[in-house]
């Protein structure tokens, strides 16, 4: 592990098109499927001892499209497969709002993660913030944290269209996952400050 105790990184997720397959509006526990190499990704993240939380914009609740007892069932079929392949995830944050309601929760707006660092004692500008839409990398931005654009999901056409620059275009999760820990072997040879 690279990590001292008492001062964990985390890894802040998007669900669709980067852990999950995009689905447009997924609204059924059966449709959830683990993208492949996420599974490979998030226990190197792990071996590295990095804290994993999934940000994710679900406005299909707002738009009537799902209910929020529903989402909570694909959460729960998320976790479980996660879990049952050996991957662990500290927690989900939604926002469950419309684009036109400006919530302060909606990525790229960081309350969501705000909470969750303040509920799990993380500090948001040391993380890594991995996403495959503009949404994500502007997150990673206004948080002053480690961006990284996957190519899965929408990634490709978001890295295609120019508007944005993360710090790092990966594959997939998998490679996401091997570039941060490259960089935190990096940090730990460089002589304090």
């Amino acid at each position: 592990m690279i990590n001292a105790p008492g001062q964990k990184r985390f890894v802040i997720l998007d669900r669709d098109g980067t852990l999950i397959q995009e689905r447009n509006y997924l609204s059924t526990p059966e449709g959830v499927e683990i993208l492949g190499n996420a599974i490979e990704g998030l226990q190197q993240l792990r071996n590295l001892g990095l804290g994993i939380i999934v940000v994710t914009n679900q406005s299909g609740v707002g738009r009537g499209l799902i209910s929020c007892e529903s989402l909570e069932m694909i959460h729960d079929r998320m976790t479980s497969l996660l879990r049952d392949a050996g991957c662990e995830i500290d927690g989900v944050y939604i926002c469950p709002h419309l684009p036109e309601d400006g919530c302060v929760c909606r990525k790229p707006k960081t309350a969501l993660v705000l909470s969750a660092a303040e509920e799990l004692g993380f500090e948001p500008s040391r993380s890594f913030v991995i996403g495959d839409k503009a949404c994500d990398i502007e997150l990673g931005d206004a948080l002053g944290a480690t961006t990284i654009l996957v190519l899965t999901g929408y990634g490709a056409r978001t890295a295609s269209d120019g508007a944005i620059r993360p710090d790092f275009v990966a594959r997939d999760l998998k490679e996401a996952a091997e570039y941060i820990g490259n960089m935190l072997k990096m940090q730990a040879t460089l002589p304090p400050k």
